[in-house]
């Protein structure tokens, strides 16, 4: 199989509802697929491993003919390309091409299941879905190629941390294949996207139209200067973050030095960002000698903006070169040509003072109090690199909901307002067997961000009467009569501890004014 020419025409839009309707008509949709296959083969060709696929495919039904042709690229007989699609319309429109008798894709078509069940497709160049039948194609590799990129975990990941509030306007900044613009179309009156590279900007209009949603307003250009002075509700990017010696690849290298791209996006996205907009990236930060992490991504923060940061992964330098090498195919090529490079990503790590490399979200949510000066951001920085539940979008919306109620309740006005123990939180306790009590009770989400925390028995026991009914400082009375503790030293110890509950989301408030006529008294 070889990768289709970056200079060949793309397909166009004309007929693409037509094409929709036989995708579809043959059950090539992501459920489709997993039926056909079986979950091995499935889940195969998601490590571009394409034999079982194959395998599975030998039948002569529509279905089995599109995988071979758009999942496989695989060339098939005339005849079974006219009983699985519009043809000559495909052929008119540049989706496929005739050779002899034979029939072969130009791009290729992936379906992808949509939050709600949506069938949609991604289109991208052959070879080069993220998981697809043969990883970045030759011409992908090579320096400047323009090559567009499928649906990979680091787009899925992004889409399923965006908060999903109805917006006017959305903007996709760095599109791709498309899938950013994709999601925000559900939920966004107008959608944005740009890409420095005018041929993802096809790919998006393909990728859009296939999947029968309304055509997004496409604008080349880098970063921000294609939209002007032009503000946002949501914002979001999973830019070319990939820190590396120069500006070779158009899909993941940045062209500028570091770590330098993730943060002039971070910083020049909080202008751009409506009163109560998100903005929400996926990047790459260095962790350099004599700096802590978190303060380096302390200062990205813009002026106005509330901040969440979550690192999920951090890889030495040598583990993240050999990542991108492999990425690229380089690991394939020839073995001094693979050293030099090698050296090359070393060399620049060294000179820029890098140990590692961090890989997480950033979000940030424009707030008018914060910007006015009338309060202090809120900026929480920290690491989790533990599994967590897709989508996170809500979990994600609820954190700021909380940042915003601890930053109004002081000590005295979270003892008088009443909490509900979270959904899905189960409490453990853990000691040696047979003991009479345990050495210490943790609290577990199994939903969300799937956090643990250690709490005293004091903790456990509030949070578990925690239903809404007694305020905070009503229940502290309680539990200190029955464990024969002053009273007043438990509320003035215990606040703080109620206060990491409710950040962390294990506490909820049970709802604005909570305190009430109970709360004058608590």
């Amino acid at each position: 199989m070889s990768t289709t020419s970056l200079t060949s025409r793309l397909p166009v839009p004309a007929h693409a509802a037509r094409l929709r309707e036989a995708l579809l008509a043959a059950d090539f949709t992501a459920d489709g697929l997993l039926d056909l296959l079986g979950a091995p083969a499935y889940a195969a060709l998601a490590r571009s491993e394409t034999v079982p696929a194959l395998r599975a495919t030998g039948g002569d039904g529509p279905l089995e003919t599109l995988v071979r042709l758009f999942l496989l690229q695989e060339p098939v007989e005339h005849a079974r390309a006219a009983a699985a699609l519009p043809l000559d319309e495909a052929v008119a429109d540049g989706w496929v091409l005739r050779e002899d008798d034979t029939v072969r894709a130009t791009v290729d078509v992936r379906p992808y299941g949509g939050p709600d069940g949506e069938d949609w497709f991604i289109v991208s160049d052959l070879g080069c879905a993220v998981g697809g039948a043969g990883g970045i194609g030759k011409e992908g590799r090579q320096a400047g190629a323009a090559v567009v990129l499928g649906v990979g975990g680091a787009s899925t990941t992004l889409a399923g941390i965006t908060v999903r509030t109805p917006v006017s306007a959305a903007l996709d900044l760095g599109t791709g294949s498309g899938i950013q613009a994709l999601h925000a179309a559900r939920h966004a009156t107008r959608v944005t996207a740009t890409d420095l590279n005018p041929r993802a900007l096809d790919f998006t209009r393909l990728t859009l139209a296939l999947s029968g949603v309304p055509e997004a307003e496409l604008v080349t250009g880098s970063l921000f200067e294609p939209v002007g002075d032009d503000t946002y509700d949501l914002i979001v990017s999973n830019p070319p973050f990939v820190i590396s010696p120069g500006a070779g690849l158009t899909y993941r290298d940045g062209g500028m030095g570091g770590d330098d791209l993730c943060r002039t996006l971070v910083q020049q996205a909080g202008e751009r960002l409506n009163d109560g907009g998100y903005a929400q990236f996926l990047a790459n930060w260095q962790h350099v000698d004599g700096e802590e992490w978190q303060e380096r991504l302390r200062s990205w923060v813009p002026r106005g903006c509330d901040a969440w940061i979550v690192q999920r992964e951090v890889q030495d330098v040598t583990q993240y070169t050999e990542l991108w090498l492999r990425d690229s195919g380089d690991h394939r090529g020839d073995p001094a040509a693979y050293r030099a490079a090698y050296a090359r990503w070393l060399d620049e790590f060294e000179a820029r003072k890098t140990r590692a490399v961090g890989f997480g979200w950033i979000t940030l949510r424009r707030n008018g109090a914060v910007a006015s000066g009338a309060v202090e951001p809120s900026i929480v920085i920290e690491e989790w690199p533990h599994p967590v539940e897709q989508p996170l979008g809500p979990t994600v919306l609820a954190h700021f909901e909380r940042q915003d109620y601890l930053r109004t309740h002081d000590d005295a006005a979270l003892l008088a307002d009443r909490f509900v123990l979270a959904p899905e939180v189960v409490q453990e306790q853990v000691g040696l067997p047979g003991a009479e009590d345990p050495e210490h009770v943790v609290l577990r989400q199994n939903r969300g961000m799937r956090r643990a925390t250690r709490v005293d028995h004091v903790g456990a026991g509030f949070a578990g009467v925690c239903d809404g009914t007694l305020s905070a400082g009503r229940i502290l009375d309680a539990i200190g009569q029955l464990m024969g503790e002053d009273p007043v030293l438990l509320r003035d110890r215990t606040p703080q501890a109620i206060r990491l509950l409710v950040e962390e989301g294990f506490l909820l408030p049970a709802g604005e004014g909570a305190g009430g006529a109970e709360g004058e008294d608590a």
